[in-house]
């Protein structure tokens, strides 16, 4: 089905959803704990997409996340420095990233929970959420807590979706739009690393090599927009993963059999 009239279908059924009651878009004070779907036209088309990409090639290495996630391996013409550093990294290893620009915890879970990752099967998912919910204001202990049952219960999903997956679990990176977040960001990683048992679920935390030990980005590893990391900030982020990746694939492989990289909907239709 093309993903316009994916949309027309889509768009009426979570209207009914919203009627009976069922979490949809971006409630006021939405729970990381409980699936809510974007409903902007975009969001739809581009979990159109994804969904039609989870069917496609081969994929051992699944990434799932927001923006942060997204940019790496996307086809998005400004982000190509990126996806060249994604392919130099992970050509071989049939990684595919299935993130999306803005999602909170509860939308990356709702897009688990709609198929994107349904008889995909991947050897390894790399899980990287969470920076959207913290936002930009201090968090009180009920929202640090809020986030970390959210990212246990995405990871809970995950498991279920892919029950022979290794899972990646990647400590969320420092922002500094904004300092006032950063020791929520320290406890929330705490709490994410006592997810992990070093087997089945491994933990990462990069953010010493990022930033110094205030959480203030080392030169050239952030944006402008102090959030999003440089083609230098990745590079870190690939270092640490590649061990793991050689210990439970092996080595690359000399062909690549992931699908395509996908991109904005937006940016496509202009």
């Amino acid at each position: 089905m093309r993903p316009g009239v994916a949309i027309l279908v889509l768009i009426p059924l979570m209207l009914a959803a919203a009627a009976k009651g069922e979490p949809q878009g971006l409630p006021s004070t939405p729970s990381a704990t409980i699936a809510a779907a974007r409903t902007d036209t975009n969001s739809l088309i581009a979990h159109e997409q994804l969904l039609e990409k989870a069917r496609q090639g081969r994929i051992d290495v699944y990434f799932i996340g927001d923006s942060i996630t997204r940019r790496w391996g996307a086809a998005d013409v400004q982000y190509k420095p990126l996806l060249e550093n994604w392919t130099t990294n992970f050509y071989g290893w049939n990684a595919a990233n299935f993130g999306w620009g803005a999602d909170r915890i509860e939308n990356i879970l709702w897009r688990l929970e709609h198929g994107e990752l349904d008889g995909v099967n991947p050897k390894i998912v790399v899980m990287l959420a969470g920076i959207n919910n913290i936002g930009t204001s201090p968090c009180n202990p009920q929202k640090i807590a809020d986030i970390a049952e959210g990212l246990k219960v995405l990871l809970h999903t995950v498991r279920t979706k892919a029950p022979k997956s290794t899972v990646i679990l990647t400590g969320i990176f420092p922002r500094n739009d904004t300092t006032a977040v950063l020791p929520a960001i320290n406890q929330i990683n705490d709490n994410l690393a006592r997810l992990a048992d070093g087997k089945t679920v491994r933990y990462i935390n990069i953010n010493a090599k990022l930033a110094d030990a205030d959480g203030r980005f080392f030169p050239g590893m952030v944006n402008a927009d102090q959030l999003h990391p440089t083609v230098k900030a990745y590079q870190v982020w690939a270092d640490a993963l590649k061990p793991i990746f050689k210990e439970v694939l092996g080595s690359p492989a000399r062909i690549d059999q992931a699908p395509k990289p996908t991109g904005d909907p937006n940016a496509q239709m202009r």
